[in-house]
């Protein structure tokens, strides 16, 4: 894969056709994703996407939108910053039930969810994790699909690691208990 090596604004990054490379705005360019084909998403990757969209829109009904690889307008270091999260969650608080638009997430959603990728680490995460936390996301959950387990950051304290079935909640999530087992179960990839 290429990256795109012109510095763009925010309209000219988002006014990029689509293709089958997601981007992420960074530093002024279009960096992908993916930065080579083993970190594509393979079975796991897919798989516990879509066990974690339907557990989690599930849970959101009439509450919040859940929405898979999904951009957001951030800022880090002082400037512009787009990821696009593997999943979002942004409550209707946050961004009305009636909005309706084909654009990036214009609010700073309470939940993302990276799913680690062959090829990525997990220092690489926990680093992706803190700017996002640094832009003011409440809640963000590094899922390893290979260890099982969900490490949940937040602002306020240290990063909790959980496994099998402990149970994943938080004020910000209200209702919602949720355990890695349930999730990989969900994936296929319990047995």
């Amino acid at each position: 894969m290429t990256q795109l090596k012109n510095r763009l604004t925010v309209e000219e990054f988002l006014a990029l056709p689509e293709s089958d490379t997601t981007y992420e705005f960074v530093d002024g360019e279009a960096v992908p994703k993916y930065k080579n084909e083993q970190m594509s998403p393979k079975f796991f990757h897919g798989s516990t996407t879509g066990a974690l969209f339907i557990l989690l829109s599930t849970w959101a009904q009439d509450q919040g939108r859940v929405v898979v690889e999904w951009a957001i307008k951030l800022t880090k270091n002082q400037e512009s910053w787009i990821p696009v999260p593997d999943l979002t969650y942004v409550s209707y608080h946050r961004l009305p039930a009636d909005w309706l638009e084909d654009e990036a997430c214009p609010v700073i959603p309470e939940l993302v969810i990276e799913i680690i990728s062959p090829g990525q680490t997990f220092g690489d995460m926990i680093d992706k994790a803190t700017y996002y936390l640094k832009a003011g996301i409440l809640l963000v959950w590094i899922v390893d699909t290979i260890s099982q387990t969900i490490t949940v950051f937040t602002a306020s304290s240290l990063p909790v690691t959980f496994r099998g079935n402990q149970i994943i909640s938080h004020e910000i999530l209200p209702d919602l208990e949720i355990t890695p087992h349930t999730i990989f179960q969900r994936a296929g990839l319990i047995r």
